[in-house]
């Protein structure tokens, strides 16, 4: 960045997006940067002190075991498939419902064997050809193993369906879409790698969650979107926008006493993991789930007062503030649609076992499971309306006294 203006601002000058040359006020910018600074070291400095420690995750893990001694999955080619069973075939000899096998690889390759699946398989379209994963439980005293389905191998086409997604956004987006796909794979890593053995080592899950959503969102923003003030901007606001919903969620979870145990996969931890703190859990579950859509938000606000201060310079800094608003009002509108729509599909299994129940709305709130989900997207909701004028503002001081440079 260049030297000061004699009035204490910077330039600014034109970006790879068409970004308009502009002045920007030193003050604003130096306030923003510095804060950044400092939370981009708080982020470090918590990942050092939250870092977990990696002979006490393999510790866990060696101590939670999924399968007996000897259980070993191997793969098998379906050779057949006969009907499921009727009524009054449940519980006779029949072959209903059953599906021959032959071994593929793994262990026990070239054994052939006759294994039960649910109805639910079958009507998957599973057909002759197809690749099974099974669990072959050796026999004792040198009898035959025991074949049981484990599940349907699908690695061929979603590896398809990913290949295609890659595909797209770099020939739609391209460099910015190869740059987005980085991102997206340091945040897998940060998640795999930091989050999730630090969860079962017994870190904060707010802790947790806050200092890996500040390093993504550094890294994200920044390869994304370039080095820049108006990515700054976005950043900072994002930054606000998930500690206000860190803040909201811990709040609503104490205050609705929920337990965070709320499906069969909550029960399993607790049994694995006997010192996991489900509502800690919950907390970083609702942090990282708004993440995305926080991060779309604010870096469409700062933009957007980016492009009206180019389009009008002399535009004041109360009327700047109030355009961009008019902008954030409609998409977070939008916004909140698409967060409720995403909860209320991932727990469409459960909100139809409670409609079959048919107990009023009172009732239902009282649920684990509904009230989780509605906490989770209240929170989020906040968090995003929130950061909208947080951002916008934040935007705005920084290109408050932007004026056309004159070449």
């Amino acid at each position: 960045m260049g030297a000061g203006h004699s009035h204490g601002s910077h330039r600014a000058g034109r970006g790879g997006d068409g970004e308009a040359a502009l002045e920007v006020p030193r003050g604003p910018r130096l306030t923003l940067l510095t804060s950044l600074a400092v939370a981009g070291i708080a982020a470090l400095i918590g990942l050092v002190l939250l870092w977990p420690d990696g002979a006490e995750v393999e510790r866990i893990t060696e101590d939670v075991s999924f399968a007996a001694p000897g259980v070993t999955f191997p793969t098998a080619t379906v050779d057949s498939i006969h009907a499921p069973c009727t009524s009054a075939e449940i519980g006779s000899d029949s072959d209903c419902g059953r599906i021959e096998i032959t071994v593929s690889d793994g262990a026990g390759k070239g054994d052939q064997a006759t294994i039960q699946v649910s109805p639910q398989v079958v009507d998957s379209g599973l057909a002759a050809g197809d690749t099974v994963r099974l669990q072959r439980i050796p026999g004792d005293g040198g009898a035959d193993p025991t074949y049981t389905y484990f599940g349907t191998e699908r690695g061929g086409p979603v590896l398809v369906l990913l290949l295609v997604f890659v595909v797209l956004v770099l020939v739609v987006a391209r460099w910015r879409g190869l740059f987005a796909l980085i991102g997206l794979a340091f945040s897998g890593l940060v998640i795999w790698r930091f989050v999730l053995p630090a969860l079962l080592t017994g870190g904060s899950g707010v802790a947790v969650a806050l200092t890996a959503a500040a390093l993504i969102m550094f890294v994200v923003l920044y390869t994304t979107h370039g080095f820049s003030l108006r990515t700054s901007a976005a950043l900072a606001g994002t930054l606000v926008g998930v500690l206000v919903t860190a803040g909201i969620g811990i709040l609503a979870t104490s205050a609705t006493r929920l337990n965070g145990v709320a499906d069969e996969q909550a029960g399993i931890l607790s049994a694995l993991v006997g010192d996991l703190s489900f509502q800690e859990l919950f907390a970083c579950a609702a942090i990282v789930a708004g993440l995305g859509v926080l991060n779309d938000v604010t870096i469409t606000q700062s933009s957007a007062v980016w492009e009206l201060r180019a389009a009008s310079p002399s535009m004041g800094r109360a009327e700047l503030f109030a355009s961009g608003m008019r902008i954030g009002r409609d998409h977070i509108a939008s916004t909140i649609y698409t967060i409720v729509f995403a909860y209320a599909g991932t727990a469409l299994a459960v909100l139809l076992i409670l409609r079959l129940y048919g107990l009023p709305w009172d009732v239902l709130l009282t649920t684990e499971d509904i009230t989780q989900e509605i906490v989770r997207t209240l929170a989020s909701s906040i968090g995003l309306v929130l950061a909208v004028p947080l951002t916008t503002g934040i935007a705005t001081l920084v290109v408050a006294r932007a004026e056309p440079l004159v070449e």
